[in-house]
C-alpha cells in the first residue's frame, strides 16, 4: 500500500469506529497511532504519543477552557440566568410569541457567561418550557424555540468551539469573540422574525399573554438581571480593553460567577461541587478529542493524506463559492451524526489549508464553521441540544415533536448561514485588523 492508501484506510477506520459509537477521543488516538506505526514504525508511533499531547495540552489560550466552562456550570448550578427570562418575560409579554421571544433573548444572555449549547439549552429549558405550556404555547414552538435558541452558545462568546478553533487555525481568539458577537446576535434576531412570523400566521401557537405589567414592575425586574450584568462587564470589559487576556478573562468570570453566587447565597457547597465536577468531567473529554485531532494530523501530514484530500477538495472547480459550498455541505451532513467539537477538530486537518488556499480569512471562516457547527446541533438523526430538551420534558412532548418544532428555525439558519457567506463585511467589520 501507498502512503496515501494507508491514511485513506485510517479514515476509513475512523469512520467505522465511529459508526459504532466508540468515544471520537479513543477513535482518533488508536487510529492515529496504528496509522503511524503501519506508516514508519512502532518507535515513531510510540514517540508521537509521548510528545503530541503534551504539547498540545500544554498550549496556555487552552487554559481559558475549564475556567470559562467553571464559569458557565456555577452560573447555571447558582441559578444565576433566572432574572434574565423573568426581566424578558416582562419586557416582552405584550409581542407575539412573548415567552418564546423572551427565552431567546435569556438564552443569549445565558450564552455570553456559558459557552456550552448544551448548557444554555438545559437552563433555560427548565425556566422557559414549563412558563410556555402554562401559557398553554404549541409544545413544538416551545420546545423547539429552546432547543433552538441553546445553539447560540455556539456563536455568542466565550465559545469553546471559538477557542479550540483559535488554537488549532492560530488565529485570534479575541477577534474570534468579535465576529462571534455580531454572529450571534444576528442568529438571536433572526429566531425572533420566525417566531413573530409563525405566531402572525398562527395565533393558536401561542395564546395572547392576558397579564398587563406596569413600567415601574418592569424597572424592578431588571434588578433581577444584575450577577449576569456584572459578570459580562467583568469579562469583556477587560478582554476587549486590553486589560486581560482570554484566559485571564476565563478566571475573572469564574471568579465573579462565585462571588455573584455567594451574595445571593445561591451559590451552595453541593452546587460548587457539581459545577467543578462538570468542569472537570467536559475539560477531560475536551482534551483527549484535541490531541486525538492533533494526532490525526500529525499522521495525515507524514502520509500525504491531508494534502492530498484538500487538492481533490481544491480541484471540484476554480469557483472559490463552489468549493465553500462543498465544505459547507460536509459540515451540515457531519453535523447529523457527529457531535460539534468532534467534527471540527477532524476535518480541520483538510479544511484550514483548502480555507488558506482560496484566500478566504481564517478569523471569518472561524465564524462559518461554528455557525454550520451549530446547525448541525439540532438536525436529525443526532441533535444534540434537541436530546437535551427532551431531557427536560421527559414525556410531556415526543421527540418527533421536537424535531418539527425547530424545522422553520433550521430553514431561517440557512438563511443566515447564506447571508455571512455572501456578506462578509457583515462579520469581519466587527474584527480590528
Amino acid at each position: 500500500m501507498t502512503d496515501i492508501q494507508i491514511g485513506i484506510a485510517g479514515l476509513g477506520i475512523l469512520m467505522a469506529l465511529l459508526a459504532i459509537k466508540v468515544p471520537i477521543g479513543l477513535a482518533l488516538i488508536g487510529v492515529s497511532f496504528a496509522g503511524l506505526w503501519v506508516l514508519i514504525d512502532l518507535r515513531v508511533a510510540w514517540s508521537a504519543i509521548g510528545i503530541i499531547p503534551y504539547q498540545f495540552s500544554a498550549n496556555w489560550v487552552l487554559s481559558s477552557v475549564p475556567m470559562f466552562l467553571l464559569l458557565g456550570y456555577v452560573s447555571y448550578h447558582a441559578e444565576l440566568t433566572q432574572g434574565l427570562f423573568r426581566a424578558a418575560r416582562l419586557w416582552l409579554s405584550a409581542l407575539p410569541g412573548g415567552l418564546a421571544i423572551a427565552a431567546i433573548f435569556g438564552s443569549a444572555g445565558f450564552a455570553a457567561v456559558s459557552g456550552s449549547s448544551i448548557a444554555c439549552s438545559a437552563a433555560m429549558g427548565r425556566i422557559a418550557i414549563p412558563e410556555m405550556l402554562k401559557a398553554r404555547y404549541h409544545p413544538e414552538l416551545a420546545t423547539g424555540t429552546v432547543a433552538v435558541a441553546g445553539t447560540i452558545g455556539a456563536l455568542i462568546p466565550p465559545s469553546v468551539i471559538l477557542i479550540l478553533y483559535g488554537v488549532f487555525a492560530q488565529v485570534s481568539v479575541t477577534q474570534l469573540f468579535l465576529g462571534g458577537i455580531a454572529a450571534g446576535v444576528i442568529t438571536a434576531v433572526s429566531y425572533v422574525l420566525v417566531v413573530l412570523i409563525r405566531v402572525w400566521l398562527n395565533p393558536a401557537l401561542a395564546p395572547q399573554h392576558t397579564e398587563h405589567f406596569t413600567w415601574a414592575e418592569r424597572i424592578v425586574a431588571l434588578k433581577d438581571t444584575w450577577p449576569i450584568l456584572v459578570i459580562l462587564v467583568g469579562i469583556f470589559g477587560g478582554l476587549f480593553s486590553g486589560l486581560f487576556t482570554p484566559t485571564e478573562a476565563g478566571a475573572v468570570g469564574a471568579f465573579l460567577a462565585c462571588l455573584v453566587g455567594l451574595i445571593k447565597r445561591s451559590l451552595t457547597w453541593n452546587a460548587f461541587r457539581l459545577a467543578v465536577l462538570d468542569t472537570m468531567t467536559t475539560t477531560s473529554a475536551l482534551i483527549v478529542i484535541g490531541i486525538g485531532a492533533s494526532l490525526l494530523t500529525r499522521f495525515l501530514a507524514l502520509s500525504g493524506t491531508g494534502a492530498f484530500l484538500s487538492d481533490a477538495l481544491l480541484s471540484i472547480g476554480s469557483e472559490p463559492v463552489l468549493i465553500l459550498l462543498m465544505i459547507v455541505v460536509i459540515y451540515l451532513v457531519l453535523g447529523m451524526f457527529l457531535e460539534p467539537i468532534g467534527a471540527m477538530l477532524l476535518t480541520l486537518p483538510v479544511m484550514l489549508p483548502v480555507v488558506s488556499e482560496l484566500g478566504l480569512s481564517l478569523l471569518w471562516f472561524g465564524i462559518i464553521l461554528t455557525k454550520m457547527l451549530e446547525i448541525g446541533m439540532i438536525t436529525p438523526p443526532i441533535g444534540m441540544n434537541v436530546f437535551v430538551i427532551k431531557g427536560v420534558v421527559g414525556k410531556t412532548v415526543p421527540t418527533a415533536a421536537i424535531f418539527k418544532g425547530i424545522f422553520w428555525f433550521l430553514i431561517m439558519d440557512l438563511v443566515v448561514l447564506a447571508l455571512l457567506i455572501a456578506f462578509p463585511g457583515v462579520v469581519t467589520m466587527w474584527m480590528s485588523s
